[in-house]
């Protein structure tokens, strides 16, 4: 599956509640994923079910987007990428990973905050209802992990 067709079916359902495609969907992630090395991809069984836009900043990790194919969901591929952002940004000497999604995305927030991320802040931007979190790491540097790593590569 393509990184555009993952992204668009896993945002698919939120179309109706928003009444508007949510932001991650008008990206061009072919056009990212040769230009940036911001994107990375899940694979598993030689299938490609997880993406990840992950963004340096100055003082953290941002993640921008993340995105599991609805066929893959429920069976830890989420939690697998958080856990490697985690990791990228222990590696580049940061101590936070921030993230951000739309209020109307419920879900996501109950997600997030199991997963020891903190609501920062809510405001509108881009037209958006977003939610800010924030998950402080334990310390810098980098950390291993024996699961199978994303890749920017999506073949």
């Amino acid at each position: 599956m393509s990184v555009e067709a993952i992204v668009a079916s896993a945002y698919r359902p939120y179309v109706d509640r928003m009444g508007r495609e949510p932001a991650p969907m008008s990206v061009d992630y072919e056009d990212l994923l040769t230009t940036t090395d911001h994107v990375e991809v899940l694979v598993d069984g030689g299938e490609v079910v997880g993406v990840i836009v992950l963004v340096p900043m100055p003082d953290h990790l941002l993640i921008e987007n993340v995105a599991i194919a609805p066929t893959a969901q429920g069976r830890g591929f989420g939690r697998r990428l958080l856990e490697h952002a985690e990791r990228r940004a222990a590696g580049l000497g940061h101590r936070q990973v921030r993230l951000y999604t739309n209020a109307l995305m419920t879900e996501n927030l109950s997600v997030y905050t199991r997963f020891g991320y903190s609501e920062t802040g809510r405001h509108r931007e881009d037209g958006f209802d977003r939610v800010f979190m924030t998950k402080e790491l334990a310390g810098a540097g980098p950390s291993a992990g024996g699961a199978t790593e994303p890749r920017s590569d999506p073949s």
